[in-house]
């Protein structure tokens, strides 16, 4: 599963957002290299002013001093769940996005091996937890999220897993994961069967994917 991921997001090359001229992040999209490999999120605390609660996955802001990133995504692993540049071992990246609140958001895929001793920063995130690729594969969406991003509808899968919910910023970079590093058959741009629920309207919107600049 993991060769096949691996010789696919190499030979990708998804395209950026450069042009917009936002400020910059990235984050790490970390599989863990189990006998069924899993895909690592985190949570976080509740006591932030901004996305508490919100499943997400390791990252944050580009430092002036990141060389690139790569960099950023793996400096903000480190210092949010202890995650050891080293234990890395990068598989790609995958389309830029936008958040809602105006970041450029860079995902990267990496590999890390099973059991680290991984640990929450309390002050940024309450949990750290696992979910079975195969469990999104098997696409076991709770809904979809209708979303309108520069005049188009985009269709985003919640999953609930236990307590917690993958939605939103987190879900778009997953189903270009599954889309391009595993050819399963999922696209924002087509509706789905299933539970439809309209995303509230916000100031910002998050840019998707491939999205054309207005």
């Amino acid at each position: 599963m993991l060769d096949t991921l691996r010789q696919r997001l190499q030979a990708y090359r998804p395209p950026t957002l450069d042009h917009l001229g936002l400020p910059q992040a990235a984050v790490l999209l970390p599989i863990v290299d189990r006998a069924e490999p899993t895909l690592l999120f985190t949570r976080r605390a509740l006591h932030l002013t901004t996305h508490r609660g919100q499943v997400a996955f390791p990252g944050g802001k580009r430092d002036p001093g990141d060389r690139d990133l790569y960099a950023t995504a793996l400096r903000e692993s480190e210092e949010e769940i202890a995650l050891a540049p080293s234990q890395v071992t990068s598989l790609g990246r995958l389309s830029d996005l936008v958040s809602l609140h105006g970041l450029q958001v860079t995902p990267w895929v990496g590999v890390i091996p099973p059991d680290l001793p991984l640990r929450a920063e309390p002050d940024e995130l309450d949990a750290i937890f696992e979910v079975p690729l195969a469990y999104f594969l098997d696409d076991r969406r709770t809904h979809t999220d209708v979303i309108t991003a520069e005049g188009r509808r985009y269709y985003v899968p919640s999953y609930r897993v236990d307590d917690y919910v993958i939605w939103g910023l987190s879900a778009m970079m997953l189903v270009e994961l599954l889309a391009r590093g595993y050819g399963m058959d999922i696209d924002m741009t087509r509706r789905p069967a299933g539970e439809l629920r309209t995303y509230p309207p916000r100031r910002r919107r998050a840019t998707l994917p491939n999205a054309k600049k207005p």
